[in-house]
């Protein structure tokens, strides 16, 4: 007599080695020959040249710097260094989140609008993109200057003219507006995925559809918003042109500051030291974010 968990089981189990057997795929020599040119053209234009440069970190001294440590013990010693350190930092930091909240009800459009919105919704996503990025930080100068549009507006609402240009907010908003693709294309693709039943299955349990958003959903596209958000973080730790454009001097941020070392002064040591900075901080970032991303997973899969 058959037992029910043996009809049970047995199904699932042929399923699941066959799946795996559909996944295992034998070598093929060819494939790995097609794969070598692209390493090495990674290996040539970019590993061979950020190793060099990181290196001379450790091999490249300026007086007084003489050897070992001693660009990163000047760079973070120097309290201009770090007061320039914290602020790319926090305007990095801002641009992510910032970047995040505005992104989110677009990708959200995006996934119930129909097939045709959607298509132009990615289309004028994708345009922006295409756009120059000088064209477009000199498009935010015209906007923020303290007799352009911007200011022309809140001059007819009543309100004061304020100077945009060469404060942190206009670098914030420049960033924003160029990293934008890059935080609603990956958000897109996982809110895309979420099952929307769970969301209704939640608000026929009694749950508002503030609650069910923010304990269903929200949740579940944590992926998504952690993957944008880091993306973007990391873009903006390196903006050079953008704070160059929108901020000052005494904004500056430490792609500036590196460029100064690297380009003015010839301090490529200083300059390495800088990006190995940026590399630990950027590293950390990305271990954190994929320490949450494993977490939100496991609740997707527990749903």
């Amino acid at each position: 007599m058959t037992r029910a968990t043996d009809i049970a089981i047995g199904p699932s189990a042929g399923e699941a080695v066959g799946g795996s057997r559909r996944q295992l795929r034998p070598w093929r020599p060819g494939t790995s020959v097609m794969v070598v040119p692209v390493l090495i053209l990674l290996g040539v234009v970019f590993v061979y040249p950020t190793s060099i440069f990181l290196l001379r970190a450790f091999t490249h001294f300026n007086p007084p710097q003489v050897a070992g440590l001693d660009n990163l013990v000047w760079f973070l010693g120097d309290e201009t260094n770090r007061i320039i350190l914290v602020r790319t930092f926090t305007v990095a930091s801002m641009c992510a989140v910032l970047t995040a909240i505005v992104a989110f009800p677009y990708a959200y459009c995006m996934t119930v609008i129909g097939p045709r919105g959607r298509t132009i919704m990615l289309g004028v996503l994708l345009l922006s993109m295409f756009l120059g990025i000088l064209l477009r930080n000199f498009a935010w100068v015209i906007l923020l200057q303290y007799q352009g549009p911007l200011n022309d507006i809140l001059d007819a609402i009543g309100l004061d003219r304020i100077r945009f240009l060469g404060t942190a907010p206009a670098v914030v908003m420049g960033m924003m507006h160029i990293l934008f693709p890059f935080m609603v294309l990956p958000l897109y693709s996982v809110l895309n995925g979420i099952d929307r039943r769970l969301v209704l299955a939640a608000q026929s349990m009694g749950a508002t559809p503030m609650r069910a958003f923010r304990q269903v959903y929200l949740p579940l596209a944590m992926p998504g918003i952690i993957a944008g958000a880091l993306l973007v973080f990391v873009l903006a730790l390196g903006f050079f042109i953008t704070p160059a454009l929108l901020g000052s001097p005494r904004q500056a941020l430490m792609s500036q500051l590196m460029f100064l070392q690297f380009d003015l002064q010839a301090a490529f040591g200083r300059a390495g030291a800088m990006a190995i900075v940026l590399l630990i901080i950027a590293m950390v970032f990305v271990i954190l974010s994929n320490i949450v991303q494993r977490r939100s997973r496991a609740y997707g899969d527990a749903s």
